[in-house]
């Protein structure tokens, strides 16, 4: 009887464990997922709205409050932060192209974003650049950027809509 007893114990104890673990798992994967906006350290910006970050994006909105000029730092192509970015803009890669291409073609974006391969080329850019604004993963925004609010919430908060 003691045996059983033991052995239900020990089951019943493997259970909970699982059962928090993938909790765990599951809360982890969700704030995995979010996907930050990161500007300059030295921007005095503390959040924006959704609707000014596809304006931001798009290249419809160009200047800061305070009238520093916007430089978007944004991922390569295949990568979480711009299929985020994709989304954002309702876009597929080759329509962004087109549309980024024809922007600068009518002189309507002062320049091309600044286009960077890995998270460590984007946290220089935007050290780099006092204007700069960029779409993170929120595991590497850390030391060097300054992650902002979008629509209130930081990532990682219930309610956070960039995932």
């Amino acid at each position: 009887m003691k045996a059983k007893s033991t052995s239900a114990k020990s089951t019943a104890a493997l259970l909970a464990l699982g059962i928090g673990l993938a909790a765990f798992s599951l809360a982890t994967s969700a704030q995995n997922g979010d996907v930050a906006v990161v500007v300059n350290p030295n921007n005095p910006v503390t959040g924006v709205s959704l609707v000014d970050l596809r304006k931001i994006f798009a290249g419809e909105k160009h200047s800061w409050p305070g009238g520093l000029p916007i430089r978007l730092v944004v991922r390569t192509p295949g990568c979480h932060e711009r299929l985020a970015l994709l989304r954002l803009l309702g876009m597929s890669e080759g329509e962004y192209k087109q549309y980024r291409t024809g922007q600068l073609l009518r002189a309507e974006a002062p320049s091309e974003p600044v286009e960077v391969f890995s998270n460590g080329f984007q946290k220089e850019a935007i050290k780099a650049l006092p204007g700069a604004i960029a779409l993170m993963d929120s595991q590497d925004a850390k030391a060097g950027v300054k992650v902002i609010k979008l629509d209130g919430h930081l990532p990682g908060e219930a309610g956070y809509p960039l995932h």
